[in-house]
C-alpha cells in the first residue's frame, strides 16, 4: 500500500505514536560536565547560531519565546530526519499533529499582540488610506488571512514531507521493477533515488526552519 507508511503504528492494538513523538528528545544529550565533548559542543554551537539569527529582530518580550522556538525547531528537524529511516513513521506527515503545533503557537502570538499592542493589532485589519466603500471587504479579507495563517503553516509542512516520502516510495518501486527489465534504466532511477534522498535530508531541515521562522515572524508582528 502506497500510504501504509503514513498509518499510525500500533503495538498490541494500542497506538504508539506518543512514544515515537517522545523518542527524538532522547537523542539530544544534556551537558553535565565542565568540559563538553564534541557532540554536545556542536549541538550547542548550532543552537546558539540559530537562536541568534532567529531572535535578533525581537525585543525583550519576543525573546522570552527563545526556548520554545528552539525546542520547536529541534523537535521538527529531528522528527523529519528520523522519518527518512527505513520502516519508520514520520509524525509530521499527519495534518492533525501539525495543526496541534501551529494553532496554539499562532494563537499565543495573536493574543500577545492584542494584549500589548491593541491599536497596532487592530490596525492590521484596515490599511491606512483605504477608501470608505472598500472598508468592509478589506476587514473581511484581512480577518480571513489572519485565520488562514496556522492552516498554511500546518499544510505547508505536511505537504512537503508527505510529497517527498511518496516520491521516494514511487521511485524506489520503479527501480525494483526495472531491475529485471532494464538494468541500465534501473541504475539511472537508482541514482535519481539517491539524489532525491539527499534532497529530502535538506528539505527535512529547511521545513523545520521555515515553520519556526514563520512563527517567529508572527511573534515579531505582535510584540
Amino acid at each position: 500500500n502506497l500510504f501504509a507508511s503514513f498509518a499510525t503504528p500500533t503495538m498490541v492494538g494500542l497506538p504508539i505514536v506518543i512514544l515515537i513523538i517522545m523518542f527524538p528528545s532522547i537523542l539530544f544529550p544534556s551537558p553535565n560536565r565542565l568540559i563538553n565533548n564534541r557532540l554536545i559542543s556542536i549541538q550547542q554551537w548550532l543552537v546558539q547560531l540559530t537562536s541568534k539569527q532567529m531572535m535578533a529582530i525581537h525585543n525583550s518580550k519576543g525573546q522570552t519565546w527563545t526556548l520554545m522556538l528552539m525546542s520547536l525547531i529541534l523537535f521538527i528537524g529531528s522528527t523529519n530526519l528520523l522519518g527518512l529511516l527505513p520502516h519508520s513513521f514520520t509524525p509530521t506527515t499527519q495534518l492533525s499533529m501539525n495543526l496541534g503545533m501551529a494553532i496554539p503557537l499562532w494563537a499565543g502570538t495573536v493574543f500577545m499582540g492584542f494584549r500589548h499592542k491593541t491599536k497596532a493589532a487592530l490596525a492590521h485589519f484596515l490599511p491606512q488610506g483605504t477608501p470608505i466603500f472598500l472598508i468592509p471587504m478589506l476587514v473581511i479579507i484581512e480577518t480571513i488571512s489572519l485565520f488562514i495563517q496556522p492552516v498554511a503553516l500546518a499544510v505547508r509542512l505536511t505537504a512537503n514531507i508527505t510529497a517527498g516520502h511518496l516520491l521516494m516510495h514511487l521511485i524506489g518501486e520503479a527501480t525494483l521493477a526495472l531491475m529485471s527489465i532494464s538494468p541500465s534504466t534501473a541504475l539511472i532511477t537508482f541514482i535519481i533515488l539517491i539524489l532525491l534522498t539527499i534532497l529530502e535530508f535538506a528539505v527535512a531541515m529547511i521545513q523545520a526552519y521555515v515553520f519556526t521562522l514563520l512563527v517567529s515572524l508572527y511573534l515579531h508582528d505582535n510584540t
